[in-house]
C-alpha cells in the first residue's frame, strides 16, 4: 500500500527532487505551487501526510497549517514544515503554529524518505525497498 502525499512547494528543482524520491518508494505525490491550491488539493483529496514549504505564494505555510488544522476534512492530516528556516527556535515556533514535523532544506536525499515516512501510519512506509 502507498502513501499519498501532497507536496506544497513553489520552487521547482525542491519540488521535482522531493516527488522523485517519494515516487520512488511508491508513493502517490501530488503537487501545488501555493498555499492557496494546496489548501484546495489537500481539502479535495485528503492526502495521508502534507510536506508544505513554509515560504509561498498567495498563502504562506503557516496560513496552510492554520487552514488544514481547522478543517474537519484535514484537521487529522500530519503537515511537516519544509524550509530552509534553520535559526535557533524556528523549530518550535513551527511545530507551535501548528506543523506536526519539521524538515529543514536543502533536502538530503538519504535521510529524506526516512523522516517522511516517520510521520506516516506503519501500514503506508514502504519499508525502505525502493520499487
Amino acid at each position: 500500500m502507498s502513501a499519498r502525499i501532497l507536496i506544497v512547494e513553489d520552487n521547482a528543482a525542491n519540488m521535482e527532487l522531493m516527488r522523485y524520491l517519494l515516487q520512488s518508494f511508491g508513493h502517490l505525490v501530488m503537487t501545488a505551487e501555493n498555499g492557496e491550491s494546496g489548501v484546495a488539493i489537500a481539502e479535495a483529496h485528503a492526502p495521508d501526510l502534507v510536506l508544505c514549504d513554509v515560504h509561498l505564494p498567495k498563502l504562506d505555510g503557516l496560513g496552510v497549517v492554520r487552514l488544514l488544522k481547522h478543517s474537519a476534512a484535514t484537521s487529522a492530516v500530519p503537515v511537516m514544515a519544509v524550509t530552509a528556516q534553520a535559526m535557533v527556535g524556528d523549530r518550535d515556533r513551527l511545530l507551535q503554529a501548528g506543523f506536526d514535523g519539521y524538515l529543514c532544506k536543502p533536502i538530503e536525499a538519504e535521510d529524506f524518505i526516512t523522516q517522511v515516512e516517520a510521520f506516516l501510519p506503519v501500514a503506508l512506509r514502504s519499508g525502505g525497498i525502493q520499487h
